[in-house]
């Protein structure tokens, strides 16, 4: 009888759809994202699991909240998912065919143009320039005076990215560039809760305002460019690497081409830095046992003078804080890929152009990784804590082949900022409400980061 039951046993059945909310006829979660993007997420992870199925209009979606299926994506079947196509369509104006947006060997073979310029030792050389300009920024600060830290932030890393990356000054173009970003944010923002795409030709007042800030943008990378070609030369910078660049036919990058990478590494890399930093003295402002133990450190280690790269090895805590700022309010708070052949993930059969999001905002936060995961504890962070964290669990930068290029550049330069400030200056919360962040591209601080400013005793 055990032997009958045994041959006449039925196949197993084949993986299901993942659970997830229904949605609207035509819209799906359209509404639902574009009425609290950073709620939404978060229930449907609560609600529905590990995998959760949801629809972007037309577009089926998958929202996957544990390690082990984001390293099959980023890491071992990479190759099976490109940049998810609803997000990016919204942002091919901006950043063309850059290193952000690309994909197959027309990516791998500019990223492999642009590492020499992030390679190590090339990065540390950028140490005492970005000290420098910090050093400027903080002599124009008064203690006593309510600033805007987040605002304050975005201008000192624009001019460190445009002058490490291009050799370039953009102090006139500083205010222009922030209003121009602020419209494109606006409007991509918008753009998350359409379940189509409107051509940015049509003269919407949102496509008006976006397309004057995107030329705004332009005028300031072209000029940049065109000022290196008639003085050329290696200067130690990307934009040196970019030009003296050829593909394997002996052909140089196009003008295009050098235009989408600057704008993908000046953009892209100066804000994420931008925003670590903008959390991280908001954070510092509301604890002030963090901030006086971080104080400490940079004063045992670099007392009056200004700090270099060589200190790093010692700022532990430093780092730790950074880091600890970027679990909770990470700058890439959602990552996304698309499948581009049927797959399975956790069990569950996706069909190809399922769009896969991944969160670092739920992932960051998630208890069964991080003990008392909404507490700022820059502690937690110790050898043996990231040797038993699991791979994905933590990825600020992403992951995989397509993991940042910038993250040591991005990582070096936060911690210098920060140790020099907090040298000189003691944050106090200035605003009269508690801050929400605001969820676009990036993670941004609404309505920014007040602070009063109070100088160090021993500064």
């Amino acid at each position: 009888m055990d032997t009958d039951l045994s041959l006449h046993a039925s196949a197993p059945s084949p993986p299901t759809s993942p659970p997830g909310p229904k949605g609207l006829p035509v819209l799906g979660s359209l509404l639902d994202m574009g009425s609290d993007i950073l709620g939404f997420f978060p229930k449907c992870a609560e609600r529905y699991g590990d995998v959760v199925a949801f629809r972007l209009g037309s577009w089926p979606a998958v929202l996957l909240n544990h390690p082990d299926d984001v390293e099959h994506v980023f890491v071992d079947a990479h190759e099976d998912f490109i940049k998810n196509r609803f997000f990016w369509r919204q942002v091919t104006a901006i950043f063309g065919k850059g290193l952000l947006t690309n994909e197959g060997e027309d990516w791998l073979r500019h990223r492999r143009i642009a590492a020499p310029a992030f390679a190590t030792r090339r990065v540390n050389d950028y140490a005492d320039t970005m000290v420098q300009l910090t050093s400027e920024m903080l002599d124009t600060w008064t203690p006593g005076e309510v600033r805007n830290a987040h605002a304050d932030m975005m201008s000192l890393t624009l001019r460190i990215a445009a002058k490490t990356l291009f050799d370039a000054s953009v102090e006139a173009d500083v205010a222009a560039m922030d209003n121009a970003l602020n419209d494109i944010t606006r409007e991509i923002t918008a753009r998350f809760s359409r379940p189509f795409v409107i051509p940015d030709r049509v003269p919407l007042p949102g496509h008006v305002r976006y397309n004057r800030a995107l030329r705004r943008i332009e005028t300031i990378v072209t000029r940049i460019i065109a000022e290196r070609q008639r003085h050329p030369g290696d200067r130690g910078d990307l934009l040196s690497a970019l030009m003296r660049a050829h593909y394997d036919d002996g052909r140089p990058l196009s003008d295009k081409q050098l235009r989408d990478e600057a704008v993908t590494m000046l953009l892209a890399g100066h804000e994420t830095t931008a925003l670590a930093l903008s959390w991280t003295v908001h954070l510092l402002s509301q604890h002030p046992s963090v901030d006086e133990r971080l104080s400490a450190e940079v004063h045992r280690i670099i007392g009056k003078r200004r700090p270099v790269f060589e200190d790093l090895a010692e700022l532990t805590y430093t780092g730790q804080i950074i880091i600890e700022a970027m679990r909770l309010y990470p700058p890439a708070w959602l990552i996304g890929r698309e499948a581009v052949k049927d797959c399975e993930i956790g069990g569950y059969h996706l069909p190809s152009g399922t769009t896969i999001f991944v969160s670092p905002w739920i992932m960051h936060r998630d208890p069964r990784f991080f003990d008392d995961p909404l507490s700022f504890r820059p502690g937690r962070w110790t050898p043996e804590f990231t040797r038993q964290l699991p791979r994905f669990a933590y990825m600020p930068f992403g992951g995989g082949p397509r993991i940042c290029i910038g993250k040591a550049f991005a990582l070096m330069e936060a911690s210098l900022i920060l140790a020099a400030m907090v040298q000189r200056f003691r944050f106090q919360w200035g605003g009269d409400r508690p801050i929400k962040p605001s969820a676009s591209i990036t993670l941004r601080p609404k309505g920014g980061v007040p602070v009063r400013l109070h100088e160090r005793e021993n500064s």
